[in-house]
């Protein structure tokens, strides 16, 4: 669920509308639900997410949620807001900083770097942080809708 504080605009960015520095955010508070679904859906029922005993004994001291849960953050930012609707990702790189606890509010930023308007692509920087932390950086490009084409 979204922080309802602050709800983001929906919808979509034309290319021909987006500039370097357009920024758009979204914050979420990831679940225990959450890590049981992502786990479920995607099969990684790696114990460092799921339980508790095995979790204080490793390296984390603690259960952590996915790092790919955390990314899908950006990437819903990134087809709800930035550009939104009809964007079409091409590539994503990413960096795991720090590790996401159950419950901890993670808010996913993605900022305008470059643009390419002959092919449509835009390069965007990508931040998921915890408060003052950062726990996921990476880049992506994607290709942006047109009121040009369609």
């Amino acid at each position: 669920m979204l922080d309802n504080a602050q709800t983001p605009p929906r919808g979509t960015i034309y290319i021909e509308d987006i500039t370097p520095g357009l920024s758009r955010s979204l914050s979420k508070v990831v679940s225990d639900r959450d890590i049981e679904l992502f786990a479920e859906a995607t099969g990684d029922c790696n114990p460092v997410h799921l339980d508790d005993s095995y979790a204080k004994e490793t390296f984390f001291k603690g259960r952590i949620a996915h790092g790919v849960l955390t990314a899908g953050l950006i990437s819903a930012v990134i087809g709800e807001q930035l550009p939104g609707h009809g964007t079409i990702y091409l590539s994503q790189n990413l960096r795991f900083i720090a590790p996401v606890r159950p419950g901890a509010t993670v808010t996913a930023t993605v900022t305008v770097l470059e643009l390419d308007l002959a092919k449509r692509r835009v390069t965007l920087e990508t931040i998921a942080s915890v408060g003052q932390t950062v726990v996921l950086k990476g880049e992506a490009v994607v290709l942006a809708p047109s009121r040009k084409i369609g």
